[in-house]
């Protein structure tokens, strides 16, 4: 088995190829044996999928930080051979690097995500940011008056020094992986899985309205609640051919075999929506669960229900 993933080695898509891979943690026949190879974008992870190349393929699809990384999101929505079939989950740390024997320290380079995550850290130290391809590329050609940020595993593997351990903005941050693979092979992998015990699923399904207007949104979501299924995540993307359109990308907690979301995506047919199933993959345990009130994480800056009234209209521009 061939696992094509956003390389160079030492990204953390390369951590979560190799986490994959762990049989152990996935049950996926094969997994363990499976060949990581290293390609250049997150395009070239889907066209090895869908010419054959690879048998599957690792890509990062959101950050808890930085949101949906949208390459990779428009390459499933674009693409009508391939189709995400399992998820990984990572905590995300970044260490700071440097060439040994460096000179005067004037930049910091990462991947865009990399340097939005560690943000204090590279403007604590006055550097002009340069991005890279990915973090790890930004390790593997640091030069000596750049700091690189990345995964503690880059150290190791491009020979560098250590300049600052966990630099990031936000502990805890985790970043979600997708491993693709060919649609035609989805439903037997799938079902496989499930025969294998998994019991909770994840569903990404592209809803296009084909007739938009106002009430649109309100009456796909209304369709949601009325069978019962329930949307965790919901995302737009523009229709790339047709300005004013846009895709609504909804992760719903079901998988599209069970009755109440075929029920669901038959009421959406019939009002006319085109639909497009871009990914199912077994839930983790506890995905989706709090460690806190909800209030303790909401954006600063939001009211609610018992603010003084002069906090409220300033928040609410009142």
């Amino acid at each position: 088995m061939r696992l094509a993933y956003l390389g160079p080695e030492g990204t953390f898509t390369h951590q979560a190829a190799r986490t994959w891979t762990d049989m152990s943690a996935t049950g996926e026949p094969g997994a363990g044996t499976a060949e990581v190879v290293p390609v250049a974008d997150v395009t070239t992870v889907h066209d090895a999928v869908a010419d054959g190349t690879a048998d599957l393929g690792v890509v990062a699809i959101e950050s808890s930080v930085e949101g949906y990384v949208v390459p990779s999101l428009d390459a499933l929505l674009g693409s009508a051979d391939v189709v995400a079939v399992d998820e990984v989950v990572l905590d995300v740390s970044f260490d700071a690097f440097v060439r040994p024997g460096h000179g005067e320290l004037t930049e910091a380079t990462a991947h865009p995500h990399g340097l939005a995550q560690c943000h204090g850290f590279v403007a604590a130290g006055g550097w002009r940011t340069v991005p890279a391809a990915s973090n790890a590329a930004a390790c593997r050609d640091v030069a000596d008056h750049q700091v690189a940020l990345g995964p503690r595993l880059c150290g190791e593997l491009y020979g560098l020094e250590t300049y600052a351990e966990a630099v990031e903005d936000f502990s805890g941050a985790r970043t979600r992986f997708l491993v693709l693979g060919r649609r035609a092979e989805a439903r037997a992998r799938l079902r496989a899985r499930e025969s294998a015990g998994a019991a909770s699923w994840r569903t990404m399904l592209a809803v296009t309205p084909v007739v938009t207007g106002p009430g649109v949104l309100a009456r796909i979501t209304h369709a949601f609640g009325g069978r019962g299924v329930n949307m965790s995540s919901l995302v737009t993307r523009p229709l790339k051919a047709r300005e004013g359109q846009y895709v609504f990308v909804v992760t719903l907690d079901a998988a599209p075999w069970e009755p109440a979301v075929r029920e669901l995506f038959g009421d959406l047919l019939d009002a006319g929506d085109a639909l497009k199933v871009v990914g199912v993959y077994p839930a983790a345990p506890g995905e989706g669960g709090l460690d806190g009130p909800l209030a303790d994480h909401v954006p600063t800056g939001s009211v609610r229900r018992g603010h003084d009234v002069a906090v409220v209209d300033a928040g609410l521009l009142w």
